[in-house]
């Protein structure tokens, strides 16, 4: 069952969304309630699995000095456990969908040179029960809504 949001948790949301690190205080005075209120807020919406962590966000130095790919894997059936935990020990692997269709996998990569991205399709490619790969290098983002906040209702 989804959580229910009021206004107050879509304000504060969004403001964590800008800086997690802001201190509840101030969040408090931004939002003109209590401190109190905010902290128990907060906590609520981890408990309910609103918030599920706190982590760095790169900035745009970092992310355009990036290579970035998805990359589609078919694997047999029998493998797909397997195949998972070999992409998990790979630092470059930053998200593993599973999805339907002609494959099983999409495998979002991030790699600091095109010939680092080719040597880590390569390994990808060699990973036993991994029979297919199809790649498309990113080349630039048009839309960003990892941080928006759930609109009401």
């Amino acid at each position: 069952m989804p959580a229910q949001l009021d206004n107050l948790d879509r304000e504060l949301l969004s403001l964590l969304q800008a800086n997690a690190r802001e201190p509840a205080a101030n969040l408090a005075r931004k939002l003109h309630i209590a401190r109190t209120t905010v902290v128990a807020r907060i906590a609520r919406l981890e408990r309910e699995g609103v918030v599920a962590g706190y982590g760095v966000r790169l900035g745009s130095r970092l992310e355009q000095a990036a290579v970035r790919a998805f990359c589609g894997l078919g694997v047999d059936a029998r493998r797909g456990p397997a195949v998972i935990r070999q992409l998990d020990r790979l630092p470059e692997v930053e998200e593993v969908w599973a999805v339907s269709g002609q494959l099983d996998y999409l495998v979002l990569l991030r790699c600091e040179t095109p010939e680092q991205l080719d040597m880590l399709l390569d390994r990808l490619g060699q990973i036993e029960g991994v029979h297919q790969t199809h790649t498309s290098v990113v080349l630039s983002r048009r839309i960003d809504r990892r941080s928006a906040v759930p609109p009401p209702g």
